[in-house]
């Protein structure tokens, strides 16, 4: 055996794992079963089964089923996991085994090298780390756990800070009128800030929606054991696990009503990723608007500039992209895309167990945390700050003939169809046209076909 390994035991026998791993033989065994990505799961889920395992240590301490000593070693060593040491003992490829087990018990295996150095005493990464727990309770409620942590503190504060944002801009554009747009056409005018109004709306909603599927999400699988029966785990285990939890993180986890829910089915991340692609749809359509806004600068809309960044060409000098716009809809295809892996990993509960409990956790959580750095970016870099070429809005709006919209109930919609070809055709002012065609005065026409005016009539 090269001086670099060490042997390690397990129940299927022995192996050599490199001599500075903390882990054993059971992650080894998945290193050389897995060399299929390179893509590990996330720090922030690691974090989470260390906090699970704090977690269980206290409570099985509690209800005298671990010794003091042990106990406590598990739990300085869970700690330590939490703050991100040790980050590298965790290779182990997002692409293994169903249940997660090779996950769990890379962080049994490590946890329980951490404890024995700590104690002096020998822990067991089975009967002491992983005690009253099996890799089918830990992995969905790591799922969970994450998920609501990561929701809870970056993308339900992202969100707000972006409608936040949007509102704020709107305000500051209230007397700004532009015209409108359906089908990519000239339509009848409205202001920028009705226009972003509908924006800031989205946002409220994804952040409505996102609150509404929480509390499924706060429903755990711990204590469920193998097959949701509570197998090895004390009758108070599954109570006193969450209420700790809750006590620690300040969010209101409890047991699910049935472990054999939440072993066999992942439907509360498949809701929770639903919600988050419906986020991505939101900001496509946001960033697309930016970047038609921002088009040209002279032979596009023109209608608004959104701060240069970076240039924009190898080889064409001077030009400049919506970059973030392009950044935010890049992340939005990403989250859609992990939505569809989400959505076929959920189908994948045979009996009492989801069987694509990894991917599910790796993708729910790339979501998030894209997401709410995206909404972040677009915020601060694309629409707090953009402005608004206003010379342009008014060319336009002069120019434009489906202003004599305006005119149906007086005129009727033939002779006011007859006026707007006119006027385009002739690209001449809606006013003018109407003048010589209609047998109202300019006063009149000018109160009737002010822009202003005309975008009253909705809310907002």
């Amino acid at each position: 055996m090269p001086e670099n390994y060490r042997k390690e035991h397990d129940s299927m026998g022995t192996l050599t794992v490199p001599i500075n791993a903390l882990y054993g033989a059971q992650t080894q065994r998945a290193i050389n079963n897995f060399p299929i990505s390179n893509l590990t799961m996330p720090a922030a889920f690691i974090k989470t089964v260390a906090l699970i395992k704090k977690t269980a240590a206290i409570v099985n301490m509690d209800l005298g089923e671990l010794e003091s000593p042990q106990a406590k070693a598990i739990i300085s060593a869970a700690e330590l996991l939490i703050k991100g040491d040790h980050s590298e003992q965790f290779p182990v490829d997002i692409f293994q085994t169903g249940s997660g087990t090779s996950t769990n018990m890379n962080v049994n295996e490590v946890l329980a090298h951490l404890a024995s150095e700590i104690s002096g005493l020998t822990i067991s990464p089975n009967d002491d780390v992983n005690k009253g727990q099996s890799s089918n309770d830990v992995i969905p409620s790591a799922i969970h756990i994450s998920a609501a942590l990561g929701c809870q503190q970056q993308l339900l504060p992202s969100l707000n800070h972006l409608a936040t944002t949007i509102e704020s801009k709107a305000i500051s554009l209230k007397q700004v009128t532009k015209t409108g747009r359906t089908h990519l056409m000239d339509a009848m005018p409205i202001r920028l800030s009705q226009e972003l109004g509908g924006w800031a709306l989205q946002i409220r909603n994804s952040i409505a929606r996102i609150e509404a599927t929480l509390p499924r999400i706060y429903k755990l699988a711990q204590g469920g054991t193998a097959v949701g029966t509570g197998i090895n785990a004390h009758p108070e285990f599954a109570q006193k696990f969450s209420a700790c939890l809750a006590a620690e993180t300040g969010l209101p986890f409890e047991p699910n009503d049935s472990f054999f829910e939440s072993l066999s089915c992942q439907d509360a991340i498949v809701e929770l990723s639903g919600q988050c692609k419906t986020i991505a749809v939101s900001l496509i359509k946001i960033s697309n608007d930016l970047r038609w806004m921002n088009s040209g600068p002279l032979t596009g809309l023109g209608e608004i500039e959104l701060t240069a960044l970076q240039p924009g060409s190898s080889i064409m000098p001077g030009k400049v992209n919506p970059v973030i716009p392009e950044a935010t809809a890049m992340v939005a295809a990403q989250v859609i895309g992990n939505d569809a892996t989400i959505t076929i990993a959920g189908q994948s509960g045979s009996f009492q167990l989801n069987v694509m409990l990894p991917i599910i956790g790796y993708n729910i959580l790339q979501s998030i945390e894209l997401l709410a750095n995206a909404t972040r970016v677009l915020a601060d870099k694309a629409i707090i700050d953009f402005e608004v070429k206003d010379a342009n809005l008014q060319q336009a709006l002069a120019k434009n003939p489906i202003l004599v919209t305006a005119l149906n109930p007086i005129i009727g919609y033939l002779k006011a169809a007859e006026i707007a070809k006119t006027a385009y055709k002739q690209k001449r002012a809606i006013i003018d046209v109407a003048v010589e065609m209609t047998a109202l005065n300019r006063s009149e026409l000018e109160k009737l076909l002010d822009p202003v005016q005309l975008t009253k009539g909705g809310i907002g």
